[in-house]
C-alpha cells in the first residue's frame, strides 16, 4: 500500500458524505498571465482579516494572484480534496494530529529551504517536529501564530484583594482556599461542553508528564497509567474550587460568568478572551501559566501552533508560494492578525501582544513552551468526553486503564509504524 493510501485509510471515516465529494472548494480564476496561488485555511473566524490580506496582496503584486478560501469544516474539505488529488498550493492548518497524517502521506512539501524560517521562534519549529509519528527529514510547516493556555484571572479583583500569582501547585491550592474563604468562587469551568475539559488537562499535563509521552507510549516505553496519574489527581483537586454542577454549564456560560465577576479565575486559553470581552469589554484580564509543578522551574507554558502555512507537494510554483508566505509574515500583516485574533506570534520580533498575555510573555520570549497533549490524540478516541466522564465518576484507576486500552485500539497503525521504524533503525 502506498504511503498516501495508508494515511487516507486512517481518516476516511471522518469524511463528508459521498455527495459532497463532488463539490469543489472554489472556482478557477481567469487571469492575464499571473501565477495563481490558492490558500485554504481552517480559521473561518479569521475570514475578515484574511479577506483584507488577500486584497492587499493582490493590489501590491503584479505577477501573482492570490485566492484565500475560508471554508467552514475546512479539515474535512481538505481531506476530501486530497482524496480527489485536488490540492491547494498552500494550506493553513493547526499543529495537531492532522498535520502528522499529512506528513506521513507525503502531501506536504519540505520547506526547510524557505529563508523565512530563520525568523520563526525555534520553540514552535520544535513543536511541529515533535508531531511527526516517526522522525522525518525536513521541515513541513511555517508556524504563523500560536495560542497560550493556562489560567485567566481578573486582574482588578486580584489587585483589590492583594492576591499573589501562584508559581507552584501548593501556592495555587492555598490561593484557591483564600479566595473561597472570602466568599468568592475561585474558578468557573463550564464542563458541559466536553472540549473545555481539555483546557486544564493540557495545562497540567505539560507540567507533569514528559512532552513526548505519546511517542513514548507508541514506542512501548511508557504507559498513561503511570504518566498521567498526577495530572488526573490534580484535575480532581481543581474541581472542588469550581461552580456547583460544572457539567450543567457550557463554554459560553463560563465566559459570561467570568466576565461578570462570578469567579476570580478561569482555566482556559487566550482564545477565550474575545468571547469574554464581548460580554464585558472593559474587563481587565491577565493570565499566568498553570503552576502544576511543585517547583516554579518545573512549569512550562502550554502553547501550540494554532496556524501554520504548509506548501503542498503538488504546488507547481513553490517560489510564488514562498512569496505569499513572505507577505503574510511581514511584521505589519502579522500584527494585523494578532490584533484581530488575540493570538501569539510565532515570528520573533517586537510585536504588540494583548494585555491578557502579560503574565506569559517571559515564557514566550524564552521559548519555555510545550505543545498541547491533545494535539497527539486521535479524534476517534474522544479524550475530551473521557475526561468529562472521569471528572463525573472520579475513578482515577478506571479512567487511566481505559485511556491505555483505547490508545492501543485507536493508534494501532501508528504503533506498528513506530515499531517498524525502530526495527529498521536499530532502536530496538
Amino acid at each position: 500500500m502506498r504511503k498516501r493510501e495508508k494515511m487516507f485509510s486512517l481518516f476516511l471515516a471522518c469524511m463528508m458524505p459521498a455527495s459532497v465529494l463532488l463539490t469543489g472548494c472554489g472556482g478557477s480564476q481567469e487571469n492575464s498571465g499571473k501565477i495563481e496561488i490558492e490558500l485554504v485555511h481552517y480559521k473561518p473566524e479569521a475570514v475578515d482579516v484574511f479577506e483584507q490580506l488577500e486584497e492587499k496582496f493582490n493590489s501590491t503584486h503584479d505577477n501573482i494572484h492570490l485566492t484565500i478560501e475560508s471554508p467552514n469544516d475546512a479539515m474535512t474539505i481538505l481531506k476530501t480534496r486530497f482524496v480527489r488529488e485536488d490540492y491547494p498550493d498552500i494550506i493553513g492548518i493547526g499543529g495537531d494530529i492532522n498535520y502528522s497524517y499529512f506528513i506521513d502521506s507525503d502531501i506536504l512539501a519540505d520547506v526547510s529551504d524557505y529563508p523565512g524560517l530563520t525568523e520563526i521562534n525555534p520553540g514552535y519549529v520544535d513543536i511541529l517536529e515533535g508531531l511527526e509519528f516517526v522522525p522525518t527529514e525536513g521541515t513541513y510547516g511555517v508556524p504563523y501564530v500560536a495560542n497560550a493556555a493556562g489560567i485567566l484571572y481578573n486582574r482588578e479583583m486580584f489587585k483589590e484583594h492583594g492576591w499573589e500569582i501562584p508559581t507552584t501547585w501548593d501556592e495555587l491550592m492555598q490561593l484557591c482556599g483564600t479566595i473561597q474563604s472570602e466568599g468568592i468562587l475561585p474558578f468557573y469551568f463550564g464542563f458541559k461542553d466536553t472540549w473545555t475539559c481539555l483546557a486544564p488537562w493540557n495545562a497540567l499535563a505539560v507540567d507533569l508528564s514528559p512532552s513526548d509521552v505519546c511517542q513514548q507510549v507508541n514506542a512501548g516505553n511508557a504507559t498513561f497509567t503511570n504518566e498521567y496519574r498526577e495530572t488526573a489527581e490534580k484535575m480532581l483537586q481543581l474541581l472542588q474550587y469550581g461552580e456547583d454542577g460544572p457539567f450543567a454549564y457550557g463554554y459560553n456560560d463560563a465566559c459570561t460568568a467570568f466576565a461578570n465577576g462570578e469567579s476570580a479565575m478561569y482555566t482556559i486559553g487566550s482564545y477565550a478572551v474575545p468571547q469574554i470581552k464581548s460580554v464585558n469589554p472593559d474587563m481587565d484580564i491577565d493570565s499566568f501559566v498553570m503552576p502544576g509543578s511543585e517547583s516554579p522551574d518545573g512549569n512550562t507554558l502550554n502553547s501550540g501552533v494554532d496556524l501554520q502555512f504548509c506548501v503542498t507537494a503538488e504546488c507547481e510554483n513553490k517560489e510564488a508560494a514562498y512569496e505569499v508566505i513572505d507577505f503574510l509574515l511581514a511584521d505589519e500583516n502579522v500584527q494585523a492578525y494578532l490584533d484581530d485574533q488575540n493570538a501569539v506570534p510565532c515570528k520573533t520580533g517586537n510585536f504588540n501582544l494583548a494585555p491578557n498575555l502579560d503574565g506569559m510573555k517571559e515564557f514566550i520570549a524564552s521559548g519555555n513552551m510545550t505543545d498541547y497533549q491533545d494535539h497527539y490524540y486521535p479524534s476517534e478516541m474522544a479524550v475530551d468526553a473521557q475526561i468529562q466522564t472521569f471528572l463525573i465518576e472520579q475513578d482515577v484507576d478506571a479512567f487511566l486503564a481505559k485511556f491505555d486500552t483505547d490508545w492501543v485500539r485507536y493508534n494501532r497503525d501508528i504503533i506498528q509504524m513506530v515499531e517498524d521504524y525502530n526495527k529498521q533503525n536499530g532502536n530496538q
